[in-house]
């Protein structure tokens, strides 16, 4: 639920009330976060207070002696809880950008104090029946199209979390939750301490051989950050060792880089197994209880792929083109290394590096060439031209807004047309110490309308690493293209239009919240985004038209390896899943499971299970990081909707319809009722393998 500066604050007798992150946000629009007067001590006792306020209002509505109706029911459930989300909000911030020491002792201390709250209001027994009273009549008694939606979407996610189980049942299952939110926070802290603590240390000039000029100066800087000058780091973060493993000449540092990212949360006092092996048996019990046959059954239900069999048979039906792909560009990369004599054999350590090898001469297009074109701050403001240009959003820079770091900046959003005030973009590119890797957008508050207009503050969050003072930050294409990717989940936040928050923004089906960042993507390697933004560091030079259609040619290069490592991650957590039991050894699974499907040896899955955090940092992905290809189908089916249109990707009219049918509407409408609006017929799975080059 979102958080608004409506909620009155507390008395201010009460000490507690003085509590910063407790209090109404205040400041320009509609009030902001108050980044920096927070302290790690006021996290716990703000939430705690705020819990308490929430389940009264809870107890409230559960026991008002009317009858029960949508609006003192469900729309004021939608009003409860403002404070709580206020807190957590920025709590989630520190998690994910500021993790400290302390800070990690009130994430263990708070995790299943949160989870048990939670299942306080989804098991109150007086609650549910009024939500069920509301939902059985929910057709006959004047409801709009989106109250109907709600009141379904309260009444089904109730149930799934065991309003109808017995007391017992509903007691194991709280002990269940609880548990399970420990297992997640100290999964998470262990992949993160690894993150922080490890590193790959380069301490003489040769070792940097092949690398590009601006990889040493941030490796420098980073060395320099940590006292160690005259050395360089590489962190043991995806956005540093891919380009490493790109470029490195040296295959024995190369080794060493790839072994310590894919080895994190797998060893000594860090080491995840055990986790993994607690959460999968708490599961199984979970679904059980339940009634469901197994957890991946659980979380499907109400996916678009509706069953574990309907998203392995996507994937099963991409895997063998994929595989034969991957034979197709080892076959290459090892005729290239035994051409210059190299006497190897093809490795995992070895695959990006010899890909860009081969990827220069077939197609004359070395990422090293592209890579001084592809500035972050320009690549940003790209991103922004292309939100105007298609939905009429524009960007501003707001001043005087609080920040949690001096790297984080802030924009206004509004609508180009109108001048209406849209919400607020947070940008937290760069890696640091406490911050988790990866990129992710997050939202601060949720858009609604119900009871007036409450705009929406969203965050994009990168783990680049900082150029050396005065020099731009350079990034690769990938890195590119995941910060076109990510900017398309705020935008799909920004875009959002309707009453309660609880169905706004990126509130959608797990496997439907991936298809707006992954069409974004598409407009990078638009010729008007490269010729407008796509500008050589030095010279100011645009990427020629010839180097502009070698990016074109080369689109479907290395997909092999793209969709093998992605595939992998996904089928091992959809088998993981689907067992009836629970009782897992994580290597040997990895291991046999990848052998039962044929995995080349020469790449991994793209997250190993000791660091997989979309599956063990939360449920939210597990059974489902199948989603990104279920997704994929539906963004390569809607990227054919503007290639058919005058105006190609820039087509206003499909550009109108995408906004006003799938990004504003939110959770309010089934979503392949939605794309079926937006296509005029469900998305094909032809336009998925014409995408990739896999027809053939």
């Amino acid at each position: 639920m979102t958080a608004t500066s409506r909620t009155p604050v507390d008395t201010p007798t009460d000490p507690v009330a003085e509590n910063v992150l407790l209090r109404p946000w205040s400041g320009p629009y509609d009030g902001v976060p108050p980044f920096g007067q927070e302290r790690v001590e006021d996290f716990a006792p703000a939430i705690e207070r705020a819990m308490d306020e929430h389940l009264a209002e809870i107890d409230r509505i559960a026991h008002d002696p009317e009858p029960p109706t949508f609006e003192n029911t469900l729309a004021a459930l939608e009003r409860s809880g403002r404070a709580l989300d206020r807190a957590l909000a920025v709590y989630g911030v520190w998690s994910g950008t500021k993790s400290s020491a302390a800070f990690r002792e009130v994430e263990r201390a708070l995790a299943p104090k949160l989870a048990a709250y939670q299942d306080r209001i989804t098991q109150n027994e007086a609650l549910f029946a009024r939500i069920a009273a509301v939902y059985e009549a929910r057709e006959t008694s004047g409801l709009t199209a989106e109250q109907q939606r709600l009141v379904w979407k309260q009444y089904t996610d109730f149930v799934r979390a065991g309003a109808r189980l017995d007391a017992a049942a509903k007691a194991r299952l709280s002990a269940i939750n609880q548990r399970l939110a420990s297992l997640f926070t100290t999964f998470t802290q262990n992949i993160l301490t690894d993150e922080d603590e490890q590193a790959l240390v380069l301490r003489h000039e040769s070792d940097l051989a092949g690398l590009p000029a601006s990889l040493c100066e941030s490796a420098a800087a980073a060395a320099a950050a940590k006292g160690m000058s005259g050395c360089w780091l590489i962190a043991n973060t995806r956005s540093a060792m891919d380009p490493f493993l790109t470029y490195a000449e040296r295959r024995d540092l190369r080794e060493a880089a790839w072994r310590l990212f894919v080895n994190r949360g797998d060893a000594g006092a860090t080491d995840n197994t055990p986790i993994i092996r607690e959460i999968l048996a708490l599961r199984v019990e979970r679904a059980r209880l339940l009634g469901y046959a197994t957890h991946a059954h659980w979380r499907l239900e109400n996916a678009m792929a509706e069953s574990p069999d309907r998203a392995t048979a996507l994937m099963e039906a991409v895997w063998p083109r994929a595989v034969a792909r991957v034979r197709a560009e080892v076959a290459d990369m090892q005729a290239m290394a035994d051409r210059d004599g190299a006497g190897i054999t093809i490795e995992p350590w070895d695959y990006r590096f010899y890909a860009e090898r081969v990827r220069a001469e077939k197609y004359a297009l070395d990422a090293d060439d592209v890579r001084p074109y592809l500035q972050l701050e320009p690549l940003r403001d790209a991103m922004f031209w292309v939100a105007e240009q298609l939905f009429g959003l524009r960007f501003s820079p707001a001043a005087d807004i609080p920040v949690y770091h001096p790297d984080v900046r802030v924009w206004a959003v509004s609508d180009a047309r109108t001048g209406r005030h849209v919400g607020l973009w947070y940008f937290d590119p760069y890696a640091r110490e406490g911050k988790r890797s990866g990129a992710w957008m997050s939202a601060y508050r949720i858009q609604e309308r119900f009871d007036g207009e409450v705009t929406t503050i969203v965050s994009n969050n990168s783990n680049f690493m900082k150029a050396a003072a005065g020099e731009p930050v350079l990034i690769s294409w990938d890195d590119a293209t995941t910060l076109f990717h990510e900017f398309g989940h705020a935008l799909h936040g920004l875009a959002s239009h309707v009453s309660y928050p609880t169905l706004s923004g990126t509130a959608v089906a797990r496997d439907f919240v991936e298809f707006p960042s992954q069409l974004l993507e598409h407009w990078l390697s638009t010729p008007e985004v490269l010729e407008r933004f796509a500008r050589h560091h030095a010279t100011g030079a645009p990427l020629s038209p010839e180097v502009v259609d070698r990016i074109k040619r080369a689109a479907n290069f290395n997909q092999g390896f793209a969709t093998v490592e992605y595939l992998a991650s996904a089928l091992v957590d959809m088998a993981l899943h689907v067992r009836p039991d629970g009782d897992v050894d994580p290597r040997a699974f990895e291991r046999d499971t990848l052998a039962r499907l044929g995995m080349p040896p020469e790449i991994v899955m793209r997250h190993r299970l000791p660091h997989f955090s979309h599956i063990f940092a939360s449920d939210s992905y597990s059974a489902a990081y199948y989603s990104y290809l279920w997704a994929d189908v539906i963004t390569a089916d809607a990227a054919e909707a503007f290639a058919e249109a005058p105006g190609g990707l820039y087509d206003r009219d499909v550009a109108r319809r995408l906004f006003d049918g799938i990004l504003a509407i939110g959770n309010t409408q089934d979503p392949m009722e939605a794309y079926r609006g937006f296509r005029g017929r469900e998305p094909s799975v032809d336009a998925l393998m014409r995408k990739r080059g896999f027809e053939d």
